[in-house]
């Protein structure tokens, strides 16, 4: 048995083919584009594991995916492939069109081409499962219930905008073609191998090498917080038991403003590495102006996964957030690695014999 998981390099993707290998016997064929954000050190445990096939592409190359799945014969496809940052999608709006919409439709033009043509119990068996985000619903007032599966999108970024229409794709795909498809939309993930743009990272980061740690305006936005194992664990249930064409909110139950996130990362980080001065982190803390058009709040409810799969996370974000600054402080090689590039090198040299053109 194989699936075939895009964008696996990736900080959810890495994660979850660790958790994965780490659970099945299954294998796994990682097709990843390794843009600056996919980091193939993440997966240095399972360099060499038969059951981890590393293939470097894009979800937009037609004919790489047909190919792949021909060969690997998947019984399942997770998408975890997209730009993320919206930042960057705000000055670089481009590649988010690039890989999100158009990416995701040539994805699921090659996988509707495979499941249409395997044998009847296969195809019965199949399953697409899309990754998304709580962003492509917009910003929440204050006293606003939480997002559910049956919200309105609005979304607010080229980087947001962009995951709804792929969305709509894939809701597309499955009234129109039958294709059997699963969403999953998760609010703002954080725990190991998070690159160093996001908020948890970047405070972490910053902190340790004594820079100003930079929060937008006022630092009262508001987002729920999830660690990325509970994520993982997640989207397996979803895959396993999760019904046709159905939505889930994936989210931590965890609303916590940034300026409160980063003094979080503060206290903890003047608990397990204390300043040489005996001061504290939060001297560092500098505002910054506010990024265009900022949402102001997201919030996921998630009693559909909950009521409907028995899924709930793990973790508080209490205990999370100190396995995650834990994490940070253990594998300073790994952030040095993906600031400088040198994993890109590691690249070439572990994984040159392996990967298929």
């Amino acid at each position: 048995m194989t699936i075939l998981i895009t964008g696996a390099a990736g900080f959810i993707g890495a994660n979850f083919v660790l958790d994965w290998l780490a659970q099945t016997q299954e294998t796994v064929v990682n097709l990843d584009k390794l843009t600056y954000a996919g980091n193939l050190e993440t997966l240095a445990s399972v360099q060499g594991d038969a059951r981890h096939i590393f293939v470097q592409g894009d979800i937009g190359d037609s004919a790489l995916v047909a190919r792949l799945l021909a060969q690997h014969r998947p019984r399942a496809v997770i998408n975890f492939a997209a730009e993320s940052h919206v930042d960057r999608s705000i000055h670089s709006p481009d590649d988010f069109i690039q890989t999100n919409i158009v990416g995701t439709f040539r994805l699921l033009e090659a996988v509707r081409g495979y499941w249409g043509n395997l044998p009847a119990d296969d195809k019965a068996a199949f399953r697409l499962l899309h990754v998304s985000t709580d962003e492509v619903y917009g910003s929440l007032a204050a006293g606003d219930a939480a997002f559910t599966e049956q919200h309105r999108y609005e979304p607010n970024s080229p980087y947001s905008a962009s995951k709804a229409a792929s969305d709509h794709l894939v809701r597309a795909y499955h009234h129109t073609y039958g294709l059997p498809v699963l969403t999953t939309n998760c609010s703002n993930n954080y725990g190991p191998y998070h690159f160093p743009e996001k908020l948890i990272p970047l405070m972490i980061v910053n902190a340790l090498a004594g820079k100003p740690l930079p929060v937008y305006g006022d630092g009262m936005q508001i987002r729920d917080w999830l660690y990325v194992k509970d994520h993982c664990s997640a989207i397996r249930r979803v895959l396993e038991a999760g019904q046709l064409g159905e939505v889930y909110n994936i989210g931590g139950w965890n609303e916590k403003p940034n300026i409160e996130i980063v003094h979080t990362v503060c206290a903890l980080l003047d608990e397990l590495r204390p300043k040489a001065d005996g001061s504290s982190y939060r001297t560092q803390i500098s505002y910054v102006k506010d990024r265009p058009g900022h949402d102001r709040r997201y919030a996921i409810d998630a009693s559909k996964i909950e009521r409907e799969l028995g899924w709930k996370p793990f973790e508080t974000f209490e205990t999370g957030i100190r396995k995650t600054v834990q994490w940070y402080l253990a594998n300073p090689e790994w952030v040095v690695n993906v600031q400088s590039g040198a994993y890109r090198d590691w690249v070439q040299t572990q994984y040159a014999s392996t990967a298929e053109a």
